[in-house]
């Protein structure tokens, strides 16, 4: 096939997950993929006799001589043709109380999910533009459904989630469709190292701060990783993600993996309800349970009530805190 006339995508975070599942799915379909990896060696290599062609792209999306590289080199090879596709799916996962999350790998989370995504599709909209190309951004159901101790992937995810939302209607002229994918329990290898970072997490803290989270965070693990692990393939993300691309009229938001939906009704649920079943399903401590009693704090006796003298007899007598109820005849 002509690869001039062939369309083409560019899939960043190829190298595992979703990324590596959608670029393997696009070439069996045919499409030419670009698929972005840190890493030469890790870039997915299709089967010998698949129809389309995966062509690795050394792509770290908080480089910024590595996404001109990137944009300069798709622009090479598609010429005047246009860009077909671009999937935002790098980004990383840290998970952990917020109050002891050091903050260098809060902004280290959000330089890769939020502003590397921003910084590769302002680098391929000349290309998009060309070919009235869409982008699909991956999100997560995180940002409906936020479980403790996902402060910092969730607040990223939902900045995904504004971005399409904007991205969405500032392209609209140029005919350029924005989708973003949610995406529940999707087995990946990310999730294998979800235990290690968070051991790593507790060690690295100081003695108080790990002692206030440690049992409920470490529950959270539990949970989360179990159910993680029982979650939908990644080859059922890729395939929404093709969907989103070929469709002729796309939704603006889809869906994916294992109990998705379940999880995105339960979301509109009224607060209280929605904590207490966040509360069950990870095994967390009821509210005011760790909160710490007066003596614990070191407050003083209360001074006894206030007194004052009777009218009647001069001996003193306790006031009442509060007026007592008189009864109207």
């Amino acid at each position: 096939m002509n690869s001039r006339r062939r369309s083409h995508i560019v899939v960043t975070g190829a190298s595992s997950g979703i990324g590596r599942a959608t670029a393997l799915h696009l070439a069996a379909a045919g499409h030419h993929v670009f698929a972005g990896v840190r890493q030469l060696a890790d870039a997915p290599a299709p089967p010998a006799a698949c129809p389309g062609e995966i062509t690795p792209l050394l792509l770290d999306v908080t480089n910024p001589a590595q996404i001109g590289a990137a944009a300069g080199a798709v622009a090479g090879h598609i010429g005047g043709t246009g860009l077909t596709g671009l999937v935002n799916n790098a980004g990383i996962g840290v998970f952990g109380p917020l109050e002891i999350i050091p903050i260098e790998q809060f902004r280290r989370q959000l330089e890769v999910n939020v502003t590397g995504q921003l910084a590769v599709t302002q680098a391929l909209l000349p290309l998009l533009r060309e070919a009235r190309g869409r982008i699909v951004m991956i999100g997560s159901i995180g940002t409906r459904f936020t479980p403790p101790f996902t402060g910092p992937v969730s607040a990223s995810k939902s900045a995904i989630a504004t971005m399409a939302e904007a991205l969405r209607q500032e392209l609209a002229p140029w005919d350029i469709r924005v989708v973003l994918i949610e995406p529940a329990s999707i087995h990946t290898e990310a999730v294998d190292k979800l235990a290690l970072d968070a051991e790593r997490l507790l060690l690295e803290s100081d003695t108080c701060a790990r002692a206030l989270y440690e049992d409920a965070f470490r529950s959270f693990v539990r949970v989360g990783l179990a159910r993680e692990r029982n979650g939908s393939p990644p080859q059922v993300g890729a395939q929404l993600v093709a969907r989103a691309l070929t469709t002729p009229r796309p939704r603006s938001r889809y869906l994916v993996g294992k109990d998705s939906r379940r999880m995105a009704l339960v979301a509109g649920l009224p607060t209280p309800l929605l904590d207490a079943l966040r509360r069950k399903i990870g095994h967390q401590p009821a509210p005011g349970s760790r909160a710490m009693s007066p003596a614990a704090r070191g407050a003083t006796i209360p001074a006894p009530p206030v007194t004052a003298p009777s009218r009647s007899t001069g001996v003193r007598q306790e006031q009442d805190p509060q007026p007592r109820h008189q009864k109207v005849g």
